[in-house]
């Protein structure tokens, strides 16, 4: 059973929501926020990445960006650039990237169940990272990005969605990246009663993107739970903002690597070492890898394929079995002396959407040593991996498209 809420959302007017909607804070870097709202006053990154309107040098957990963040959500509130839903509702967004759609039900999920484990995690979270949506969200007393979750396809819910999605929408925008936007608004009554129900039959929800969001928000409503003496029966911090997505709709791309040194092996004695495990094979002209357990390695501006031999990996368990496991385990430590790649700074992590010519610049120029192209994670596997209360290798999924900040907004009182 799953506990999923509608709610009084903050959103903006629909003449603004192409000018507010922006990429979420965690995927770009303080600059490229600042490149990306250039002459943009409205981007809801001056609310989620709001180290973009502090001076130069400003620390990177001073209080003064949280303060700028709430600030900023005052004034777009103040101006009615955003506004608030009067009754609690359901939306339905769509994103269309190219050929392919992926449509899924915005609502609340409840933090108590975050904590129970019903909501099902597959990666760790980092303290830092944590403690940033903690006092971000805690400062502007608001979720201002949804947590991206997905369940086991349910037919019922695709002909509600069907149905809703037959009328004209509340949004629809196409954005810089070519991505489109759409919205419906879901107020009626019998229909927000209808998805409460189908969801109150769904047997678990999974986080496929948003881990730290997650915690963060089950963190404050801990916090705020145990201070809380008021008789207010609906209490908004109990809940967490999310898109939930069937998992039949949603595309994992791939996440590479690529290393900066070769831990004092030559070029010959590295390919040498991991032919052990892997069978290496020359000029590897699609680059990128079309099935599981096959990899690209981009070397001395020379492409690879290496495939992990039979019986290195224990194929039986479901993290082991993965692709960014098996590289980790047989190749990236034992060889390059990777111990844990969330903290090494020898390795970088670059999505997919970047493609292989990222990969080939960071070892022509910019002074990596080599890099590998992995076969994206399916979603079946992040399911195996959640069931089975294990967790993912770091930097294991990346998903497409991501998730606009700025379009839902869920207010903490």
């Amino acid at each position: 059973m799953a506990l999923v809420l509608p709610f009084k959302a903050v959103r903006p007017q629909q003449e603004f929501v192409s000018k507010v909607a922006a990429l979420p804070y965690d995927v770009m870097t303080r600059e490229e926020g600042q490149k990306a709202v250039a002459g943009k006053a409205l981007s809801f990154l001056h609310v989620e990445k709001s180290e973009i309107d502090v001076p130069d040098g400003t620390a990177s957990n001073h209080e003064l960006i949280y303060q700028t963040a709430k600030r900023n959500f005052i004034q777009m509130l103040g101006k009615g650039i955003l506004i608030q839903d009067e009754s609690p509702c359901f939306y339905i967004y769509r994103q269309k990237m190219g050929s392919r759609a992926q449509t899924g039900i915005v609502g609340l999920m409840s933090a108590s169940e975050y904590d129970a484990g019903k909501i099902k995690k597959h990666e760790l979270t980092r303290k830092d990272k944590e403690e940033d949506r903690i006092r971000h969200v805690a400062t502007v007393n608001a979720q201002t990005g949804p947590v991206f979750i997905s369940y086991r396809e349910r037919k019922n819910l695709n002909k509600i969605v069907n149905d809703i999605t037959s009328v004209s929408p509340e949004y629809d925008f196409t954005a810089e990246d070519g991505i489109t936007h759409t919205v419906w608004v879901v107020n009626d009554k019998k229909k927000v009663e209808e998805i409460k129900k189908e969801f109150s039959e769904v047997d678990a929800l999974y986080i496929a993107d948003g881990h730290h969001r997650a915690a963060a928000a089950a963190t404050i409503a801990r916090v705020r739970r145990s201070k809380d003496k008021s008789a207010v029966s609906v209490k908004e911090y109990e809940s967490i903002l999310a898109v939930f997505f069937p998992h039949t709709q949603l595309k994992v791309m791939d996440y590479n690597r690529a290393v900066k040194d070769l831990n004092g092996l030559t070029p010959g004695e590295f390919i040498e070492k991991i032919s052990s495990s892997f069978t290496v094979t020359e000029n590897f002209a699609e680059r990128s890898p079309q099935k599981l357990h096959d990899f690209g390695m981009y070397l001395e501006g020379k492409w690879y394929k290496i495939t992990i031999k039979e019986g290195v990996y224990n194929e039986n368990d479901p993290v082991a079995s993965l692709d960014a496991a098996i590289l980790q385990d047989h190749l990236l430590l034992p060889v390059l002396g990777i111990k844990d790649p969330r903290v090494d700074d020898r390795i970088k992590f670059i999505g997919g959407i970047r493609g292989m010519d990222e990969l080939e610049k960071l070892v022509n120029k910019d002074g990596f040593a080599v890099a590998f192209s992995l076969y994206p994670t399916t979603m079946e596997q992040i399911i195996n991996v959640a069931d089975a209360g294990a967790i993912m290798p770091p930097k294991s999924t990346w998903f497409e498209p991501k998730l606009r900040s700025g379009i839902f907004v869920h207010k903490l009182d």
